[in-house]
C-alpha cells in the first residue's frame, strides 16, 4: 500500500485506481465509526461519506504520504470535515436544531450508536489547535479515525507515552471547553 501511496504522489494516477480497492472497506469502518456518533436522524451514510472523501482525497493536492497510517489520518481529517459541514449546514437549517448533547468522555464510553454534537467538538477541536496542535491531531485521529494509541504514535512521529499523557490531557481540557460553552 505504501509503494501505491508513492506511486500515486509522484503523479501515477493509476496507482490510485489500484489503491482505492485496498482502502475502501478501511474507509468504510471510519465513516461508520464516525456515523454511529451522529444524531439519529442523520441522513448521510457511510459509502456516501466514503466517496465524498474520496473525491476530495483525490481531486485535491496529493500529500507527501508517508505509509499507511497517514494516509488514513489524512482520510480521518476530511471525513471530520465533511461532518462539521454537514451538521453546521444541518443546524442553519433548523435555526440551532435540537441536537442532543453528549460529552466526549461519553461518545467515547458508549459503544452503540449515539449522538453528539459535532459542531461544539469542531469548535473546541479548534480552540485546542491554538493552544496546542499535537493534542488537537490526537483527539482528530482517536476519536474520529478510531487508531490506536501505537497508529497515532506512528502517524504523529512522537511515542506511545506521549500519545496517551497528550490524549488524557486533551480529553479534559475538550470537556471543560465543550461543557463551558454549552453553558455559556
Amino acid at each position: 500500500m505504501t509503494k501505491l501511496l508513492v506511486r500515486w504522489r509522484e503523479g501515477d494516477r493509476a496507482a490510485l485506481e489500484q489503491l482505492m480497492p485496498l482502502v475502501y472497506e478501511e474507509l468504510r469502518r471510519l465513516a461508520h465509526h464516525y456515523l454511529q456518533r451522529e444524531r439519529s436522524d442523520h441522513t448521510l451514510q457511510s459509502t456516501a461519506l466514503v466517496h465524498e472523501a474520496y473525491l476530495r482525497l483525490a481531486g485535491g493536492n496529493v500529500p507527501q504520504w508517508q505509509n499507511r497510517a497517514h494516509f488514513f489520518g489524512i482520510a480521518a481529517h476530511i471525513m471530520r470535515q465533511i461532518l462539521v459541514e454537514y451538521a453546521r449546514g444541518h443546524s442553519a437549517a433548523k435555526r440551532g436544531g435540537s441536537a442532543y448533547k453528549l460529552t466526549l468522555d461519553a461518545a467515547l464510553a458508549v459503544p452503540e450508536p449515539c449522538n453528539i454534537d459535532i459542531v461544539a467538538l469542531d469548535d473546541a477541536l479548534k480552540n485546542l489547535a491554538v493552544l496546542d496542535e499535537q493534542q488537537s491531531r490526537i483527539v482528530e485521529l482517536r476519536f474520529f479515525a478510531g487508531l490506536t494509541i501505537e497508529d497515532t504514535s506512528e502517524v504523529l512521529g512522537i511515542s506511545p507515552a506521549t500519545v496517551k499523557r497528550d490524549w488524557t490531557s486533551a480529553r479534559a481540557w475538550l470537556h471543560r471547553e465543550i461543557d463551558r460553552s454549552a453553558m455559556g
